[in-house]
C-alpha cells in the first residue's frame, strides 16, 4: 500500500488518479509530478516500485498538501474576516462570496430551510 503524506492511495487506480486523492493535488499536479519523475501515468499504484514512490514522496513533500494546506486556508478566510472587507463579511455571515443571487437559490451556503408548500388543513 503507497502512502505519501499520510494518506493511503488507493492501489488499484491508475497513478494519475491515485495522487489526486491527496487534498492539494489536483490532475494536472499530478501529471506534472509523474511526468518529472519520469514515471509512466498509467501504471497503477500498486505496481509502483519502492524507487518510483521514493521519489514521487520527495517531489511531493515540496509541495504544500494536506494539514499544511488546510490551515493556510483556514488563516486566509481569517484574516479577510479581520479586515471586515466584503468577502469577509459573506464568510462571517455563510452567505456566497462571488456575486451569486440569493434569491432563489444559495440553499448550500445558506442552509435548507425545510418548508411544505400548499399544504391545507382538514376540516370537520
Amino acid at each position: 500500500m503507497a502512502r505519501i503524506a499520510g494518506i493511503d492511495l488507493p492501489k488499484n487506480k491508475r497513478g494519475v488518479i491515485g495522487l489526486t486523492y491527496i487534498f492539494g493535488i489536483g490532475l494536472s499536479t499530478a501529471k506534472k509530478i509523474l511526468a518529472d519523475n519520469g514515471i509512466d501515468e498509467n501504471i497503477k499504484v500498486m505496481d509502483w516500485n519502492d524507487d518510483q514512490l521514493s521519489k514521487i514522496r520527495t517531489t511531493v513533500e515540496k509541495i504544500k498538501v494536506e494539514g499544511a494546506l488546510r490551515s493556510e486556508i483556514q488563516l486566509n478566510i481569517k484574516r479577510l474576516m479581520d479586515i471586515g472587507c466584503y468577502r469577509g463579511i459573506r464568510h462571517r455571515s455563510g452567505l456566497p462570496l462571488r456575486g451569486q443571487r440569493t434569491k432563489n437559490n444559495a440553499r448550500t451556503r445558506k442552509g435548507r430551510k425545510k418548508t411544505v408548500a400548499g399544504k391545507k388543513k382538514a376540516t370537520k
